[in-house]
């Protein structure tokens, strides 16, 4: 297994964030985003099958760096660190949520969609974030805007971004990488198309 970036943020341009309805995808979608120049995942633990999933590609692809994303509680931290991920990523940050997550000892980005937010999770000493949703709560100009009052703050955005739009956000000094949903569509993963990952892969990891 991979062992964590010093920044997740550096990772790779894009994080494909991922939605895995049945187990048999998880390894050749993970195996085709590898080939794609993307060897980062997001799997989001909205489905019955995501714990699963983790388990699969954490057994089978050991090169990608893999994680739990919508980790919402303590407990679902420590499930998905138990089955095999190597970061985690939640949707917001409560102070119980953030002590959950670094109990489990794992890299994670919390969740923050207001400068209060950022502000509360860089006086709990983390200093690099999710901004989500990113669209819906003021996209690129916003993240512009607060990157000189909130200097220390670095994020992945994600929510609503798509491949003409990341750039804009990839141009920021206070992004490190956006998160997408873009490059596994869920009519490419029912009809088990990973050659169509794969080039969508290809194309976000030229992104800069």
């Amino acid at each position: 297994m991979p062992s964590t970036p010093e920044s997740l943020l550096d990772l790779v341009p894009v994080v494909p964030v991922v939605v895995v309805e049945d187990v048999a995808h998880a390894v050749p979608l993970a195996r085709a985003l590898v080939a794609g120049g993307l060897p980062v995942i997001e799997l989001t633990l909205r489905t019955p099958a995501a714990l699963e999933a983790i388990r699969a590609i954490a057994a089978e692809v050991p090169e990608i760096t893999l994680g739990a994303g919508t980790v919402t509680t303590p407990q679902q931290a420590k499930e998905a660190a138990a089955a095999g991920a190597t970061f985690l990523v939640s949707p917001g940050a409560t102070p119980r949520l953030l002590d959950g997550m670094l109990e489990t000892g794992l890299t994670f980005l919390p969740g923050t969609a207001t400068v209060s937010e950022v502000l509360a999770v860089l006086e709990a000493g983390i200093s690099e974030m999710k901004f989500f949703p990113a669209e819906a709560s003021g996209g690129a100009p916003y993240l512009k805007s607060i990157s000189s009052p909130v200097a220390g703050a670095r994020f992945c955005p994600t929510g609503g971004i798509t491949a003409a739009s990341a750039p804009s956000y990839l141009s920021l000094p206070n992004v490190g990488c956006v998160g997408g949903s873009w490059l596994t569509p869920a009519d490419a993963l029912a009809a088990g198309d990973w050659a169509r990952v794969e080039s969508l892969a290809r194309e976000a990891a030229g992104l800069r």
